[in-house]
């Protein structure tokens, strides 16, 4: 018996995955992979009744889907309710289908979750949320049942990364992703720290 392959898979098996939309999904994208314990953060479509979106077609805001991220995290590092404070800290959840100037269904604040426990936490920060009137004014997140999660097109993907002088990336998300490295200084991966 290979214990070396029965460990990862044993380890593999105690993953799960979450799903948020912030807005844009490259700074949602960029801020969840900095994250220890964040596997993958991949963008993508979720919450419309179209199958197979393009971005194109999402964009239009008629397929009724988000801009969104599902991540793949190892709850033994990241708890969800950790990914949940970093969903509630880094974007408005005031605003609804707007995040800046992206505007539309597609940038909706929305927790998509995949289990019970998650919907729990999810409403329960929310409602915690608005009893302290934490913003000022009502939280509007949308909290729905995952769905089909359509994997966005190859160049979405890791896009802030791949280009941080181009300009949405240089003037919107390298300062959003530099507050939100300082806010969580303490769970960010070392190599991201090091970024910092």
């Amino acid at each position: 018996m290979n214990t070396e392959n029965t460990a990862s898979a044993s380890t593999t098996d105690k993953l799960e995955k979450a799903t948020f939309g912030t807005g844009c999904f490259w700074c949602t994208e960029a801020m969840y992979e900095s994250l220890d314990g964040v596997i993958s953060a991949v963008s993508g479509y979720e919450g419309g009744q179209k199958a197979n979106p393009t971005y194109k077609e999402v964009c239009t805001g008629t397929t009724g889907h988000a801009e969104c991220v599902e991540v793949t995290y190892d709850p033994a590092k990241i708890t969800y309710a950790q990914l949940l404070e970093a969903f509630f800290r880094s974007h408005d959840p005031t605003s609804l289908n707007r995040q800046g100037a992206d505007v539309g269904t597609q940038y909706r604040s929305v927790v998509f979750y995949h289990n019970e426990e998650q919907k729990k936490l999810a409403e329960t920060a929310k409602n915690e949320l608005n009893k302290e009137n934490a913003y000022g004014k009502p939280v509007v997140t949308e909290i729905s049942p995952a769905s089909t999660f359509y994997v966005a097109e190859d160049y979405h993907q890791n896009y802030f990364a791949q280009n941080p002088d181009q300009g949405y990336c240089a003037f919107v998300i390298a300062p959003k992703l530099d507050k939100f490295k300082k806010v969580f200084k303490e769970k960010l991966k070392k190599d991201a720290l090091a970024n910092h």
